[in-house]
Formats: C-alpha cells, structure tokens, sequence
C-alpha cells in the first residue's frame, strides 16, 4: 500500500478533504478508530467539534452538496443620510409681489419687533428699492456687497421661501424670509455670521410699488 504523505501536498490536502466529507456524510456514527482504540460517536462528535472551528471552512469547501456556513458576522445599517440642501424649487412668494420702495431697519430681540417696523416706517423717506431682474428675480443686495444683483425667490421642502443666487436651497448667500403678509417683510441670512451682524432686517412697504 502506498505512503499518502508521500504525495504532494495538494493530494494529502484533497485526500483529507474527501475523508472528512465522507466521515460528515455517514453521519459520524460509527466512531473514529485510532489504533484499536474506539472512540464513541459522543466523543467522536466532540472532536468534530473542535476540529471545524479551525479547518471546516476550508473542508466544507470540497464537499459535495453545497454545504454552506451560517454568518456570524454582523453588519451595521447604513447612516442616515446628513440633511443638506435641496435642488431649487419654485417659491410660494412671487417675485413681483416684493419689488417697490421699502424702509428698512433691523432688530435682533423679538421683542423689539413692533418697534423696529414703526423705525423701518420712518425710512421711507430714504427707501430701498427693489426691482424687477430681467431674468424674472428680483434687484437686491448680497450680505457685505455693494452692488446690487438678480436674486431669486426659492422655495423648498421644507415650505421656507428664499432669497438668494440660483442654485440649490439654502445656500450660504441665501437669506430666508422669515414672513411676508403683502406689507411687512422680514428676512434673515443664512450665514450665521451675516446673520448676527444684519439681524432680522424688516421692510415696511412705503407706497404702491413703483
């Protein structure tokens, strides 16, 4: 009879492999023989045991009939995705509805908001314009920009309307209005510095639009 351990190593291992699947296949019930010693199928279980926790996934690899392993592995759900901006939508404000002459005052405590728009009030006599943009936005300033630009009314998911560049909502130039009732605007930006700086800026409608 030939030495198997003389065989290459790739036949021992296919050897073992097939031995290992046929002792799996006749269910392991007729003990393991070393010797003339016989071990009980109790025992000889045991030892399986022990045994695949080490080396059945690569033995299990060459048995017929598609034996598989369960996963213990635990897999974490995705996060969340972070909220961000929105791809811009049409506000529920038109344009048309907030180009006119306006006095503007700002406050930061609401508290003080009856009082600033009675301040607001009190500037028409130096008004700050809005006009009609060309492109169907409004002529406004920019936080910290001398020169006014066409901004856009945007909407969102949310339900908030803004004011801002086009692009998507907010964006960090955007201010949010904060309310409009035909009469009074109140706006904020959405630059926290901006936003600190300007507060809660409150337009009085002076006379019809212009």
């Amino acid at each position: 009879m030939g030495n198997s351990f003389g065989a290459p190593a790739y036949s021992r291992t296919s050897l073992l492999r097939q031995r290992f699947c046929a002792w799996l296949r006749e269910g392991c019930g007729h003990g393991l023989v070393r010797g003339n010693a016989m071990i009980c199928s109790a025992h000889a279980r045991t030892v399986a045991n022990l045994a695949a926790a080490s080396c059945l996934a690569l033995l299990l690899g060459a048995c017929g009939g598609g034996m598989s392993l369960p996963s213990f592995s635990s897999s974490s759900p995705p996060p969340e995705a972070e909220p961000g901006v929105a791809p811009e939508m049409p506000a529920t404000i038109r344009s048309d509805e907030i180009v006119g002459r306006w006095g503007l005052a700002s406050f930061q405590n609401p508290a003080d908001r009856a009082r600033t728009e009675a301040a607001a009030r009190s500037q028409c006599k130096n008004p700050y314009v809005i006009t009609a943009g060309s492109s169907g936005g409004v002529i406004m300033h920019l936080a910290d920009q001398a020169t006014p630009q066409e901004l856009r009314l945007k909407g969102s998911p949310s339900g908030k309307n803004y004011i801002g560049p086009a692009g998507p909502t907010p964006g960090e130039q955007d201010r949010e209005i904060v309310s409009f009732d035909g009469r009074v605007l109140i706006t904020r930006f959405i630059d926290k510095d901006a936003a600190t700086r300007y507060g809660n800026m409150v337009y009085v409608r002076c006379a019809p639009r212009a």
